[in-house]
């Protein structure tokens, strides 16, 4: 399995996210549902995207500072700047490596079943933002 192969799939689901996110007002950034909000889980997303290429893709990122969770430009700029870095490293992971298993917190997965739960906890979230501004408060 290839970068060529992954990157159109990743895309699809990335970009689906990124625009339900640029619909996004800044009041709805602070919409909840329990104890979590839309931009917690924006920023949650992201988050997990340079957790991700550090653990299955060996990209380390340099400290990344956290966005408002309430400032949509900063958040938007946060997640492009994840999704970038998740590329790069899926670019440089030789082909070799994409089915070989790496143990870390989560367990054993290699990392194209890795993108596989990527695009999976992107849909979840995004759904989960539908669901918070339809009833959250």
């Amino acid at each position: 399995m290839t970068f060529e192969t992954v990157y159109p799939m990743w895309e699809a689901v990335r970009s689906r996210f990124t625009k339900t996110v640029t619909a996004l007002t800044e009041e709805e950034l602070s919409l909840k549902l329990g104890e979590t909000s839309i931009g917690q889980l924006v920023y949650h997303t992201g988050e997990v995207e340079y957790i991700f290429a550090e653990w299955y893709f060996e990209e380390k990122s340099e400290d990344i500072e956290q966005p408002s969770l309430t400032d949509k430009e900063e958040l938007l700029h946060y997640l492009e700047a994840a999704n970038q870095f998740l590329i790069a490293a899926m670019r440089k992971l030789p082909e070799e490596k994409w089915n070989e298993a790496r143990e870390t917190r989560m367990g054993s997965s290699t990392p194209l079943e890795i993108v596989g739960r990527l695009m999976y906890h992107t849909g979840i979230h995004s759904g989960q933002i539908s669901d918070i501004k339809k009833y959250g408060a």
